[in-house]
């Protein structure tokens, strides 16, 4: 580049994060890209990647100028513009998603151009140019979420379920978006006005090509972001991880990275319940901690460095026990086959027997304290239910702007369910107040929650109070309603796998082999459960990690058989 011009690129100082972001290779480097792909001409004007379609080429300039732009309603915004030794690309280009921008050359020049699978091999084999490129992706999308603005409209309201929801797919999915609140800005509404649209349907989302949705499913919306499109749905894969936690993803990085075939299936967004964790002290090699979010978005990216799929917002409906190779029907219809399957679909809280819950759920009622829900709750108080590290976790984070946080437990404290360090900032914070022997039982409000009611189990006293935010972190009931009685669980609905397996259940579930389960592996051969859907599990990321990593070296043995 040249680059005294790279418009709307954030102001970093030199060697700092805006050469990491937009850095010049050397012309060794250079040559190594070269030797995976081939050199073309550009003319002033030719669009080499266009806004809104699949990004099927890499490219790295060798002579003139390619500028990037952001395709506005009101015309366009430039980026950046690329020269000599500079490439183009970000996070898209490794999964071969629709771009957000548009590549289009400013002066006649030439580009080395490298196939999206070639670049994928040249990523995996060569470390150093693996570095540069992944960061400069990671650090060029961060930037692009941080501006506030993209090629998707989410106009919404703090008090709408739906706008929340949508919020949280689009950040946890690492797409940038612009948001106008009704609540405070004008043009929300002009823009309500123009589609003529009912309160009922609000939030309403403007796609890239003017498409308009009204409260649109995630589905609806991964679909109108074309976020699958370079998913085949007709081959037959070596494995299939469904689900995107931390167990899931870390079968995803060691399955592709060893060679075998691999799809994710993802309900809603990588990270599982772990990625709603604000910050995960106590997960080896963080010592200043990492948010869930953090590690679930290193570890997507890493298993799409390899090779993996991953597909977002279509969940596992159901899996078809008797077929070879085993047949998984998503939601919305569609069949995926695959020798191999890794359930990691982890568990949900656990919705207490509370009048008026699912009313306000999204409107007062969360489920998981991001930085977005610490947004909408601003200084207020807020209250905590559960006494397990998430719990823990999200009041020390919401502590650090909320008026106060109180913490209720149904037991007498938090040290049988609690990390100490979590329990020693809870005890000395002056802004959270812990609970004991106390429950929720009434929620009040209009279209927002307003009012809490809680007692006392002990005296049997209760307390109202003008408390607008409840964050509910209460026991856990696993994902498998969709496997509807193919494998062996236990009381609770855990998936039973391994050893825990007796006799008689295998007996039962005509377990065809002479040989008996693999460790994680499942009643039905070849089929294993990691992280929190599996019987018997350790609740800690790190055990969740080591768990998906370890199925694939028992995904390897029952494939060679």
């Amino acid at each position: 580049m040249s680059t005294g011009n790279r418009a709307g690129s954030p102001k970093r100082d030199a060697g700092t994060d805006r050469d990491r972001m937009f850095p010049r290779l050397t012309p060794e480097q250079m040559d190594r890209l070269a030797s995976h792909g081939r050199t073309r001409a550009f003319s002033a004007g030719e669009v080499l990647i266009e806004a809104g379609a699949p990004i099927e080429r890499f490219y790295a300039v060798t002579k003139g100028a390619v500028e990037i732009v952001r395709p506005m309603s009101t015309g366009e915004e430039r980026v950046v513009v690329h020269g000599a030794r500079e490439f183009i690309g970000d996070v898209h280009t490794l999964s071969g998603r629709r771009s957000i921008v548009r590549a289009r050359a400013r002066t006649d020049g030439t580009a080395i151009e490298l196939p999206r699978e070639n670049l994928l091999t040249l990523i995996q084999i060569d470390s150093e140019l693996s570095a540069i490129l992944m960061r400069a992706f990671i650090l060029r999308r961060v930037a692009l979420m941080a501006s506030g603005r993209g090629d998707v409209v989410l106009v919404g309201s703090s008090h709408s379920t739906g706008t929340l929801r949508l919020k949280e797919f689009l950040a946890r999915n690492g797409y940038p978006y612009s948001y106008l609140d009704l609540d405070r800005d004008p043009e929300a509404q002009h823009v309500v006005d123009r589609f003529q649209v009912a309160p009922e349907s609000i939030p309403i989302v403007l796609c890239p090509g003017d498409n308009v949705l009204m409260n649109p499913s995630n589905s609806e919306l991964a679909e109108c972001l074309g976020l699958n499109e370079a998913v085949d749905g007709r081959k037959i894969r070596d494995v299939v991880v469904v689900g995107a936690g931390p167990a899931g993803l870390a079968a995803a990085v060691y399955a592709a990275s060893e060679g075998l075939d691999t799809l994710v299936v993802e309900t809603t967004a990588p990270g599982g319940q772990a990625g709603s964790s604000s910050k995960i002290e106590n997960y080896l090699g963080f010592p200043t901690g990492v948010s869930g979010n953090e590690l679930a978005a290193r570890a997507y990216l890493q298993a799409q460095k390899f090779g993996a799929e991953i597909m977002i917002a279509r969940g596992a409906v159901s899996l078809s026990c008797a077929l070879r190779p085993y047949a998984i029907e998503l939601e919305g219809g569609g069949q995926l086959h695959t020798h191999a399957i890794v359930i990691a679909t982890g568990a949900r809280y656990r919705r207490p027997p509370i009048p008026n819950l699912e009313r306000f759920e999204g409107a007062g009622i969360y489920y998981g304290a991001t930085y977005i829900e610490s947004q909408i709750c601003g200084a207020d108080e807020v209250v905590i239910v559960g006494g397990g590290n998430s719990a823990g976790q999200a009041a020390v984070f919401l502590s650090q702007a909320s008026r106060h946080v109180h913490v209720l437990v149904r037991g007498a404290g938090l040290a049988e369910s609690m990390s100490r360090y979590l329990i020693r900032r809870i005890e000395e914070s002056p802004t959270i107040t812990l609970h004991p022997f106390t429950e929720i039982v009434g929620l009040e409000g209009d279209a927002q929650l307003e009012r809490v009611t809680w007692r006392s189990r002990q005296t049997g006293e209760t307390e109202v109070l003008p408390i607008r935010h409840v964050f509910l972190m209460t026991g856990a009931v696993p994902n498998t309603a969709w496997l509807d009685g193919c494998l062996v669980t236990d009381a609770n609905g855990f998936i039973k796998a391994g050893t825990d397996l007796t006799p008689e259940e295998l007996a039962h579930a005509n377990w065809p082999l002479k040989r008996p389960p693999f460790h994680l592996e499942t009643s039905l051969p070849g089929v294993f459960a990691v992280g929190d859907v599996r019987a018997g599990n350790v609740k800690r990321v790190a055990s969740a990690v080591g768990e998906g990593s370890v199925s694939v070296s028992l995904v390897h043995r029952f494939l060679a058989e």
